[in-house]
């Protein structure tokens, strides 16, 4: 559903979002498929309408460096670039606030957040209106070209998106810069419309890439080849029992795997009801609290491989390598 973005289509995005839903929503840079980013289940959805094949990491849009700092730490040098850059097309990797309540699949359970204040006042309306920090990739399927018009969208996702506010061709066009101020040296991850130049110059020093293939041991930016959050505990895959020692990871009921008396701290559940979506937004949560309980080995159920459980199985075969 393409609607010209209007005071009352900008109030109607704003309550989809509120209720769980996905809007394509218009930038400087690309149009992004929106999704409350402090709602797993919605943030899941954004993977499934991609056909996203693994979690990563996702942009957050604020309003304003205010907002910003309910979810992340500033630094001297966020807050530089900030007022030289913000709003506009520069992604600013920061630490993440313990008790920010944004999704762990949106951050893709690392200690990182990725933010960015959009300079187009349609997506600056909706962020406003919804009262919400907005996750939104660009709305089009995984490897496809990024969409800089409503129809772009509208073509790769069809009504996999709940509505797509319509404004007309992106201004840049481009994805906006990653850069990853998290760390003692400022560095690029993915570069843009805001260059290492123009970067450098505000914060009088030279700026770097980043290497995708560097081996490091988190991924901070969509679109890196890099490995993603594991727990320091063996994983066992498929699990039919749960072994001396282990955890659980369940999936649907669990009565069969574990007896009445077992340790609750050693167990979780992704989803009782078996919703994929559930299961999605609990994961990182859930495997992290595993990881700390004293187990040996996280024996997790079976996941159907199918819809976002091809993602979620993904995710879990790579928590599952040792190296």
């Amino acid at each position: 559903m393409i609607k010209a973005a209007t005071h009352d289509s900008i109030a109607e995005a704003a309550e989809i979002l509120k209720n769980g839903g996905l809007v394509g929503m218009p930038t400087e840079t690309v149009y992004g498929l929106a999704a409350n980013a402090l709602d797993g289940e919605a943030v899941a959805k954004i993977f499934e309408a991609k056909g996203r094949p693994s979690f990563n990491p996702l942009i957050i849009h604020v309003a304003d460096m205010r907002q910003a700092m309910q979810y992340a730490e500033m630094n001297e040098y966020a807050q530089i670039l900030i007022s030289a850059f913000w709003p506009g097309p520069l992604t600013l990797i920061l630490p993440r606030k313990k008790d920010s309540g944004i999704s762990e699949l949106a951050t893709a359970g690392l200690d990182t957040i990725a933010l960015r204040e959009p300079a187009h006042p349609i997506a600056q309306g909706l962020i406003k209106t919804s009262g919400l920090p907005i996750a939104a990739p660009s709305a089009n399927k995984s490897g496809a070209l990024s969409p800089t018009t409503p129809a772009h969208v509208h073509d790769s996702l069809g009504d996999k998106v709940d509505m797509i506010l319509a404004a007309g061709a992106c201004q840049v066009g481009l994805e906006s810069t990653v850069l990853d101020v998290s760390g003692s040296v400022p560095v690029i991850l993915r570069p843009g419309a805001v260059t290492a130049e123009m970067i450098g110059q505000k914060l009088d020093m030279e700026i770097g890439f980043a290497d995708s293939e560097d081996g490091s041991e988190a991924p901070k930016s969509p679109g890196m080849l890099l490995k993603h959050y594991a727990p320091n505990t063996p994983v066992r895959l498929n699990a039919i029992d749960v072994q001396e020692g282990e955890a659980l990871l369940a999936f649907g009921t669990d009565k069969f795997m574990v007896s009445h008396d077992f340790p609750e701290e050693m167990k979780r559940n992704l989803s009782e009801e078996q919703d994929l979506h559930e299961a999605a937004s609990n994961l990182f949560s859930m495997l992290k609290e595993l990881d700390k309980c004293g187990a040996k080995q996280i024996a997790v159920m079976n996941i159907p491989q199918t819809g976002i459980g091809i993602a979620i199985n993904d995710r879990l075969s790579r928590a599952a390598k040792r190296d």
